[in-house]
């Protein structure tokens, strides 16, 4: 599903930002503030895959001056191993195109990341209390 912030359910927020607590939150204890404003606005893309427990995979494509900005990846916990983030990576790729894209990875997801032409650049720095590192996808001009 891609859908932009206005068009969001309360139900579907809900449970989006459900599994976004209960992974980066409970799961990876970090206690943070999830709510972050980022969510609403129209230019905000939501992509989800449902399972049998809701939103079972999720990840959002921010547009910001010059660039989007992939975040909030998420897989819940008995979804995982499925390829469910590859195929959200794949259909937020789409919307993006050859546009520079910008994510912040968690250290250990670099070669996720790289699969889908994202490099690091960068020092790690640690976010949370989880080490991170900024990776950019900067396509070349079609000439």
């Amino acid at each position: 599903m891609n859908v932009p912030g206005t068009e969001l359910s309360a139900s579907r927020l809900y449970e989006i930002l459900r599994l976004r607590v209960e992974v980066f939150v409970i799961e990876q204890n970090c206690p943070y503030p999830e709510l972050d404003g980022r969510d609403l606005p129209a230019d905000t893309r939501h992509f989800w895959i449902d399972g049998e427990h809701g939103v079972d995979a999720y990840l959002r494509v921010l547009t910001e001056p010059g660039r989007y900005r992939i975040g909030r990846v998420v897989t819940a916990k008995h979804a995982r191993g499925q390829g469910l983030a590859a195929r959200l990576m794949t259909a937020a790729l789409e919307l993006i195109g050859d546009a520079p894209s910008v994510l912040d990875a968690q250290t250990y997801a670099q070669g996720f990341y790289a699969k889908f032409g994202y490099v690091p650049e960068g020092e790690e720095f640690e976010e949370d209390g989880i080490p991170h590192i900024t990776m950019w996808r900067r396509l070349a001009p079609n000439r």
